[in-house]
C-alpha cells in the first residue's frame, strides 16, 4: 500500500476514528485503527466489537492496500505534523510516513486478523437534522441505568412510528422521552436499545462534523448513522424495553409554571441542606399565595426554606423528590419556563417544557 494525502484530513480521519480504540487484554488489535484502500478511496475504520466507525478520506493511491496501526500513536503524530502533503507507505506490517522534515516508522498488525465491522442494509431511510438528533440525545441519555444486572435499561430506546422517533431512557426512578418529527412517514415501525456508549460517541462526532443532515438506518439487533463519509453502524441491547407508557400520568392536580434559572437556584440552595445518601427535599405547592415551598431539613446540618413565586392551579400539595434528578431533568429542559405537574405524593411527577408538548421528564417521588 502507498498513499499520499494532507495532513489536515488525515488528521481530521483519525480524530474521527481513532477515539473508539481502546486498550484491550483480551484483543489487542482492537488497540489499531485500519487503515484501507476500497474502491478507490481511502477508508479508515475501528471498532470494539459493540460498534464500529470507518471514515472515508481524500488523498491519491499509488498502491493499494490494507494495515492496521496503533491507533493512538498514530492518531498523536499526525496531529503534531505540518499542514502539507504526506506519504504513507506499507511494507513488511510497518507503515513509513514522510513529509518535508520528518520520516517515521510505525509497527503495525495484519489487517486479515482485524475484525469485520458489522454492516446494514441501507433501506427505509430516516433523514435527520444533526443539531435536532444531538439535542434529542442529551435530553434522555442521562436518565438510562447505569446498573448493567438490567440491560434493557441501560441503553436508550429509539423507536419509529410513521412520522416520528422517539427516544427513551430510564433508571426506573425517573423517566425521560423525547419526540422527534420526520418528514416522510416510515411504513416500517421498529425500535431499537442502542447502548449508551454508542450515542456519546455519535454526539462526540456530531460535534465535530460540519454536515447539518444525517441518514438513519434501524433494524431490529443494528443501527446505522451515515454522515457524508462517516459511518457508525452499533449492535443493540438486546431484550424488551419496559411499557413505559403506563406509567406516564395521565392527568394531574396540580401544576406550576416557574422559571427555569430560578427554580434550579432553589433547588441547589435547598439541597445543601437535604440528607447525605437520601437527597430528599419538600415541594409543596400553595395556589392560594402563588407559591411553591422547598424545604429540607438535616439533623446533623439544619434547615432550610425557600420560596418561590409560580403561576399555580389546582389544589394544595406537597411531595418529596430526589434533588439531583429533580437538577438532571431541569438542566436538560432548553426553555424559559417549566411546567411541573403532580397529582399526590405517592405518584410520579412530570416536568415540561412550558411551550413544547415534544419532551417529558417523569420521576418517582421519595415515600416518607
Amino acid at each position: 500500500m502507498k498513499i499520499f494525502c494532507t495532513q489536515e484530513n488525515l488528521n481530521q480521519g483519525l480524530n474521527i476514528v481513532s477515539h473508539l480504540a481502546s486498550k484491550s487484554t483480551t484483543l489487542p488489535i482492537l488497540d489499531n485503527v485500519l487503515v484501507k484502500t476500497e474502491g478507490g478511496t481511502i477508508e479508515l475504520s475501528s471498532t470494539n466489537l459493540e460498534m464500529g466507525i470507518s471514515c472515508q478520506i481524500r488523498g491519491k493511491i499509488e498502491k493499494p492496500g490494507k494495515i492496521t496501526v496503533p491507533a493512538k500513536l498514530f492518531a498523536d503524530y499526525v496531529s503534531l505534523l505540518p499542514n502539507e502533503k504526506i506519504s504513507i507507505e506499507e511494507s513488511d506490517k510497518k507503515i513509513y510516513i514522510k513529509c518535508t522534515d520528518q520520516e517515521t516508522t510505525i509497527q503495525g498488525m495484519s489487517a486479515e486478523d482485524y475484525p469485520l465491522l458489522p454492516s446494514l442494509e441501507k433501506k427505509n431511510k430516516i433523514q435527520l437534522n444533526v443539531e435536532e438528533l444531538k439535542e434529542a440525545i442529551r435530553e434522555t441519555i442521562f436518565a438510562a441505568a447505569y446498573d448493567e444486572t438490567r440491560p434493557e435499561i441501560s441503553g436508550v430506546l429509539m423507536k419509529i412510528r410513521e412520522k416520528e422517533i422517539r427516544l427513551v431512557a430510564t433508571d426506573s426512578y425517573r423517566l425521560a422521552e423525547k419526540v422527534i418529527k420526520i418528514e416522510k412517514k416510515q411504513d416500517l415501525e421498529t425500535e431499537t436499545i442502542l447502548p449508551t456508549k454508542t450515542l456519546q460517541e455519535l454526539i462526540r462526532i456530531l460535534s465535530i462534523s460540519t454536515v447539518e443532515n444525517l441518514e438513519v438506518y434501524l433494524a431490529e439487533n443494528q443501527a446505522l448513522f451515515c454522515l457524508d463519509e462517516i459511518e457508525i453502524i452499533s449492535r443493540a441491547i438486546e431484550g424488551s424495553y419496559p411499557d413505559y407508557q403506563q406509567i406516564i400520568p395521565k392527568e394531574y392536580k396540580t401544576r406550576i409554571i416557574a422559571n427555569k434559572e430560578d427554580l434550579i437556584k432553589t433547588i441547589k440552595t435547598t439541597s445543601l441542606f437535604a440528607r447525605s445518601g437520601v437527597n430528599d427535599i419538600n415541594i409543596k405547592i400553595r395556589p392560594n399565595q402563588k407559591e411553591m415551598v422547598v424545604s429540607a431539613v438535616n439533623a446533623q446540618l439544619g434547615e432550610n426554606v425557600s420560596r418561590l413565586e409560580a403561576v399555580t392551579e389546582g389544589e394544595e400539595n406537597e411531595i418529596v423528590f430526589n434533588y439531583r434528578y429533580l437538577l438532571d431533568g431541569l438542566q436538560n429542559i432548553t426553555s424559559e419556563k417549566v411546567v411541573l405537574e403532580i397529582i399526590n405524593n405517592t405518584n410520579p411527577g412530570v416536568i415540561r417544557p412550558e411551550e413544547k408538548v415534544d419532551y417529558l421528564y417523569i420521576i418517582m417521588p421519595i415515600k416518607q
